[in-house]
């Protein structure tokens, strides 16, 4: 069965969904509706059967279609996906799933109640690499996590309309999302951020979050680095693995190496007991082999599969509202001079069994 889909948004991330879809043996590209109709000509290409459409509302009443995918600037998306889903259209959406919490939770909800399917395009999650990571950290292989630390820095681009935790962290929030089994559900979180150069906003920054277990978790997002680095270290109480994205030769790490404490020997003093038995582990290394697969493909697949098989998709409308909801205890913290500021999560967990930036369209 193949899907129709029309993408919303001709801008910066759009253009690549039109590719994708175009080449995806289960979508058949109708239109792109963009304000812009030059902008959206070019992205199709002039030979194109593609067709363009500069109003929404003439997209969403075209019968063609079953689905949109929606690249515009995130304080538009709540509006078009509400209009789209009221239109029977399922309903893909580019990070962040919206700017703000309770609009998020409107997309969600509608969704639910009228049985259509709103997806969140976390690409990283579909990556070989971070597929990998899930099905190492489900499958028990890594232990308990103990702790996370990600870098994702680089130089520019410095935004007017968000601030560094909102360009770059929903990228890192989402893996987490995906790859702890508990998934993205910490009570509090604590961000610092600073603006060396006047910007008017963070360009730099570190977030922090408690795991399950009294772990911890660490991103550090910047926009003022000379050198750009993807790197992250998930440590487990069995394993622990390093992800560094920008080397393709290995970009997964597997150390059989850490700390062990002995808890049962029989002393005197809880304090002496803890000091006399930690162990070092040190083990094996081994870098597992990877498919080479473009994530944006595997992504719309798996959009076209939730549609089909009538089920969530692996990143749902909730996994981007307990992302929003980092994101805004993130800003509540920066608010309170760092301290902790507590998450709200209403919404269920639901995330099925089994960007490379912010989507700019035109000014919807």
């Amino acid at each position: 069965m193949t899907l129709r889909v029309g993408v919303v948004g001709a801008g910066y991330w759009g253009p690549n969904l039109v590719r994708t879809f175009r080449a995806s043996g289960e979508w058949d590209l109708v239109a792109v509706c963009d304000l812009d109709r030059d902008r959206a000509r070019r992205v199709i290409g002039e030979r194109s059967t593609v067709e363009v459409e500069t109003s929404l509302d003439a997209l969403l009443a075209r019968p063609d279609l079953d689905a949109v995918a929606v690249a515009t600037p995130a304080a538009s998306h709540c509006s078009i996906a509400l209009a789209a889903l009221d239109a029977g259209k399922h309903v893909l959406v580019e990070k962040p799933v919206a700017s703000t919490r309770a609009d998020a939770e409107l997309m969600v909800t509608r969704a639910e109640q009228l049985g259509l399917v709103l997806m969140c395009d976390h690409t990283y999650c579909y990556t070989p690499a971070v597929q990998h990571l899930r099905a190492l950290a489900h499958g028990g292989e890594l232990g308990d996590i103990l702790f996370v630390d990600s870098v994702r820095i680089n130089l520019g681009l410095v935004r007017g309309d968000v601030d560094v935790f909102w360009d770059l962290a929903p990228h890192d929030l989402s893996i987490l999302d995906f790859i702890l089994p508990q998934g993205l559900s910490p009570l509090e979180v604590s961000a610092h951020g600073a603006d060396p150069i006047g910007a008017g906003s963070s360009c730099l920054g570190y977030l922090t979050m408690p795991l399950p277990g009294h772990g911890m978790a660490s991103i550090h997002v910047n926009w003022l680095s000379p050198t750009k680095i993807r790197h992250m270290v998930i440590g487990g109480s069995r394993r622990t693995v390093v992800w560094d994205d920008l080397n393709p030769q290995q970009r997964l790490s597997v150390y059989d190496r850490g700390v062990d404490l002995d808890l049962t020997a029989e002393t005197a003093d809880a304090a002496e007991r803890r000091a006399v038995n930690v162990n070092y582990r040190l083990g094996d290394m081994h870098a597992p082999a990877l498919p080479e697969r473009e994530a944006l493909g595997a992504m719309v697949a798996e959009f076209a599969s939730a549609i089909t098989e009538e089920r969530a998709p692996l990143t749902d409308g909730n996994a981007g509202l307990r992302v929003l909801a980092v994101l805004e205890a993130a800003s509540e913290s920066q608010r309170r001079a760092g301290a902790m500021a507590p998450v709200g999560m209403p919404m269920g967990r639901s995330l099925a069994a089994a960007s490379v930036g912010v989507g700019w369209g035109g000014a919807w």
